[in-house]
């Protein structure tokens, strides 16, 4: 296959490409295609499409063949690309570097890029040029599942989850969270994630945070949090704290220190949500997000009508209509507005929208509420703004 010709070519294909690489449906628009030249000038543009181009993977001697450029070339081109967030650049199994196209998001360019700390000088002209951009990609992608909701339904419906609820097992006083054992649950053979964010980090040697990337997103574009929740909240474990450290985007810390940033992260009535290699929940974690009701690109794009909110949870929270006394406060903490106040001013919980993340539980004054243990897909679409 002969790359295109043309500069306007190039950056229209390498858009292509970076669009695929991901499961969000971007549609390659001049948004779409200004974003792209923000990153990549015409060399980079030309090295993604040449060698990216059949492959979202590739190892040094493929490059070699497709590119035609020598390792030191190949390895200082990639480096620069890495530092962009735009290829993952980090040994196989095998110990073979090897070389992947990054989606723009989830997880990808977009993260990598708000991960860091924002300056506080001229430079941060540069971070509200792209936030813009990204905004504007956003709004196209919501007017484009708008338009076509009743065609893109059944594929919400199928969609594996982006993510993993990990939920807090404490109530805000201290005291150990109610779990209803599932025995059912019990009998069945399949291998179990990991259940709490302590058992995770122990798992690992590589622990890195960064920033919140969504919350540096919406801080970028004029607006603060509105819990003011904390910032340097975002984990990257294993290889993927490896390649975050080495790029820039986030610091190595410990374990000990990870467990007090998520412990403060619980205090702020925030959701762990842990990221698998290949969606697939029977994998190894890669990272873990702390999210808000206010800021969190899951919850927002939901809302927004741009994107179906799917996750993968092994609890559902229940409540006690006889302890509840009625003080909203789950109704106010929850992340997806799963719980309302019905008309005898009792809380009640819609299973469908809820993620099994804890929020509630751990904030009810009067230990009204329990989590059920049992796997469960949540799929919710967006909801049809026309």
């Amino acid at each position: 296959m002969s790359a295109p010709a043309t500069t306007k070519e190039k950056y229209r294909k390498a858009a292509e490409l970076i669009a695929r690489a991901g499961i969000v449906p971007f549609q390659v628009t001049n948004t779409l295609i200004d974003i792209v030249k923000f990153y990549l000038d015409e060399s980079d543009a030309d090295f993604v499409v040449k060698n990216f181009s059949g492959k979202k993977t590739l190892s040094a001697a493929e490059i070699r063949v497709t590119s035609g450029m020598t390792d030191g070339e190949i390895e200082k081109k990639v480096a620069s690309l890495a530092k962009k967030g735009i290829i993952f650049n980090q040994p196989n199994t095998k110990g073979e570097m090897v070389y992947r196209l990054l989606p723009l998001i989830i997880v990808g360019t977009f993260e990598y890029t708000f991960m860091k700390e924002l300056p506080k000088d001229e430079k941060i002209k540069d971070y509200e040029k792209i936030a813009k951009l990204y905004q504007a990609l956003l709004g196209e992608l919501r007017d484009m599942i708008q338009g076509n909701y009743d065609n893109l339904l059944p594929i919400f419906n199928m969609q594996p989850p982006v993510d993993r609820t990990v939920p807090v097992f404490t109530t805000e006083t201290g005291k150990s969270i109610n779990i209803l054992v599932n025995e059912e649950v019990k009998r069945e053979e399949h291998i179990v994630p990991s259940k709490t964010v302590e058992e995770i980090i122990a798992k690992y040697d590589d622990i890195a945070v960064g920033h919140c990337f969504c919350r540096n997103y919406t801080k970028v574009l004029g607006r603060s949090c509105a819990i003011g929740a904390p910032s340097e909240v975002c984990f990257t474990f294993g290889k993927s704290a490896r390649h975050t450290i080495g790029q820039g985007f986030a610091r190595r810390v410990t374990k000990e220190e990870a467990m007090k940033i998520m412990r403060e992260t619980e205090e702020a009535g925030l959701v762990h949500k842990a990221f698998h290699n290949g969606s697939n929940i029977e994998k190894e974690e890669n990272s873990i997000c702390n999210c808000c009701k206010d800021c969190c690109d899951t919850f927002t794009l939901w809302r927004s009508g741009a994107t179906p909110m799917v996750n993968s949870t092994m609890y559902l929270s229940v409540i006690d209509g006889d302890a509840c006394t009625g003080c909203g406060i789950c109704v106010e903490r929850c992340p997806v507005d799963a719980i309302v106040m019905g008309d005898d001013g009792i809380a009640v919980r819609e299973e469908k929208y809820c993620i099994g993340c804890g929020v509630c539980a751990r904030f009810c004054p009067a230990d009204a509420i329990s989590l059920q243990e049992g796997m469960r897909r949540v799929c919710v679409p967006p909801p049809r703004l026309r």
